[in-house]
């Protein structure tokens, strides 16, 4: 009897041991999580930062990078990606607008002032009559480099148009400048082309440049800024996704303030310390 007692108290002993193990296995999987994070361009250094810090919590991010501006939030609504992170909530609340989908900000990440870049010229009161400009096609940041254009002191536009007046909302234009739309991603490369091409930070950098030190005029940070916030978007049903507020945590720390201030050498200013963080 005692011999077959010990032979059922370790038959007993060695299945939980298994249970026990297998059980261990399934948490260890369950723990990793793989989040697909759409992004524009080929900049990801602070991203990179950030997915190292992730992976103590058990969280793979998977880069999915995309050229077009169009591209991530198509991705996103379709369900192809997870999260995207590249527009600020103005584009994002067109985009919902004009495409009848119900993407969210969950939370920002930073403000990158839009510049003005030349080869041609050094400041904006060197231009000439008729000389020639870009700027991007898109109706948020077309909108938004025209009221740049303006800050210059180069055009005034309707002020009833607010943040989208268009090239014919132009009211008063005394260099005659002529004003060549383009997709955001072609602004850069439209140099050599142009005069002066207002170009967004994010395109500015893959380019090369340095927007604080390159850019002979970059848009103000203030409170006209706080439209153009760059924002972390999911889908709807996914805002309070716990995996995606771990995210957005691990974004906004000082760590991540100290590597946007080196990668973009002061051009990007952390947003949620100014604007707050969602």
């Amino acid at each position: 009897m005692k011999k077959y007692l010990k032979i059922a108290v370790a038959a007993i002993a060695f299945l939980a041991l298994a249970a026990g193990c297998s059980n261990q296995g399934k948490a260890s999987e369950a723990k990793e999580t793989t989040v697909k994070l759409g992004v524009i361009g080929s900049d990801t250094d602070v991203w990179d930062d950030v997915k190292d810090r992730l992976k103590n919590e058990g969280i793979n991010l998977e880069y999915v990078k995309f050229t077009d501006y169009n591209q991530p939030n198509a991705a996103l609504a379709d369900g192809s990606i997870d999260l995207n992170s590249f527009q600020h909530q103005f584009f994002l609340d067109n985009y919902n607008k004009e495409h009848g989908t119900d993407l969210v900000s969950i939370g920002n990440t930073v403000n990158a002032p839009l510049g003005i870049y030349s080869e041609k010229v050094k400041d904006v009161n060197e231009l000439k009559k008729g000389a020639k400009v870009a700027i991007p096609n898109d109706v948020t940041n077309g909108g938004r480099a025209l009221l740049l254009l303006q800050t210059a002191g180069l055009i005034t536009v309707d002020p009833a148009k607010k943040q989208t007046p268009t090239v014919s909302d132009i009211t008063e234009n005394k260099l005659d400048l002529k004003i060549s739309e383009l997709d955001a991603s072609q602004t850069a490369r439209a140099l050599s082309d142009v005069d002066i091409s207002v170009i967004n930070s994010g395109v500015a950098v893959d380019a090369g440049f340095t927007p604080t030190k390159d850019a002979i005029f970059l848009e103000p940070v203030d409170d006209n800024a706080r439209p153009y916030v760059n924002i972390i978007v999911a889908r709807k049903e996914d805002a309070d996704n716990k995996t995606y507020q771990k995210i957005v945590d691990a974004y906004q720390t000082k760590e991540t303030e100290k590597v946007i201030e080196e990668t973009s050498k002061g051009s990007s200013i952390p947003a949620w310390e100014t604007f707050g963080k969602k």
